[in-house]
C-alpha cells in the first residue's frame, strides 16, 4: 500500500488526529483539540509518533482508549466518527 494511501486511511480512521510522514520517514499524529487535565493525568499526549503506519495506529488506539474514547477499545471507526454529517 502507498503512503499517501496509509495516510488516508488513518486520517479517515482518526478525525480528531492530523497525521503526516516527516522527511525521516517517521510516522506522526497530533490532536485537534487541547487535553482536558483529566486526559493529561489519565497519560495522553498531544503528539505521537511510530515507526510504521500499523503501529501509529496502535499508539493512537491506546490514546483514545486512555482519553476515554469507547471506539478505541474494539477500533471501530465508524464508532469514532465524530460529528454526524449535516
Amino acid at each position: 500500500m502507498s503512503f499517501d494511501r496509509h495516510l488516508a486511511d488513518i486520517a479517515r480512521e482518526f478525525p480528531q488526529w492530523t497525521i503526516w510522514r516527516s522527511d525521516a520517514g517517521r510516522w506522526w499524529a497530533t490532536r485537534h483539540q487541547p487535553l482536558s487535565d483529566a486526559q493529561r493525568d489519565a497519560g495522553c499526549a498531544m503528539t505521537i509518533d511510530a515507526d510504521d503506519p500499523d503501529d501509529l495506529r496502535e499508539r493512537l488506539r491506546e490514546q483514545e482508549s486512555r482519553a476515554g474514547d469507547p471506539a478505541a477499545a474494539t477500533g471501530d471507526p465508524e464508532r469514532r466518527a465524530g460529528p454526524a454529517p449535516s
